[in-house]
């Protein structure tokens, strides 16, 4: 009868004993910048639906400022609009896909100065405007709501699109009080 514990580790794995701890540093190597990559992204908040997910990305600040300063801000969060509502797997599936894609841009700095919508992003955003807002579609008996988006009349949802270099700090999130009351005092007496 053959032992198999007394062989040799390269007869199971076929890989001599320096091959094998080579690969085990390598794949803690990669385990670890995955690890670094997956706590320094925030990976875990786009699994959720919280608004403030979207300012991970410093470029999404104005948009965050008037969704937050507009009236959806009072009615809806940022997926709410710009995903698939459909079903579970087609909410997470957009997100998936959606989310590879941003991290791909921002990651390399490849994104535009002019941030547009993308085509899948489109027919997503209009098909959430017509569920939320059907009342008023069914009052003014729109003959084809696909001849325009929704947006393209409705010009305040986000404000106006413009340059990321030409965008106002008017709509910038406020930064919270440094504490520095004393100064405030000794400005106040002056």
């Amino acid at each position: 009868m053959i032992n198999l514990m007394k062989r040799p580790a390269k007869y199971y794995s076929g890989l001599s004993g320096w091959q094998q701890y080579s690969l085990f540093i390598i794949g803690g190597v990669i385990l670890g910048i995955v690890v670094f990559l997956i706590r320094i992204s925030n990976a875990a908040s786009y699994a959720l639906d919280a608004p403030e997910t979207c300012i991970n990305c410093h470029v999404m600040n104005d948009a965050y400022a008037s969704w937050q300063r507009g009236s959806h801000g009072q009615a809806a969060v940022c997926n709410d609009c710009h995903v698939p509502q459909s079903n579970f797997a087609a909410k997470y599936a957009f997100k998936a896909k959606d989310g590879m894609k941003h991290s791909y841009v921002f990651t390399l700095r490849k994104e535009p100065q002019v941030l547009k919508l993308s085509s899948g992003a489109v027919g997503v955003i209009q098909e959430n405007c017509l569920v939320c807002h059907n009342n008023q579609f069914a009052m003014i008996r729109l003959a084809d709501v696909s001849e325009r988006t929704c947006w393209e009349c409705h010009t305040n949802i986000h404000s106006r699109v413009h340059s990321l270099s030409a965008s106002g700090d008017a709509l910038r999130p406020r930064l919270n009080d440094a504490g520095l009351d004393w100064m405030k005092k000794g400005f106040e007496n002056e």
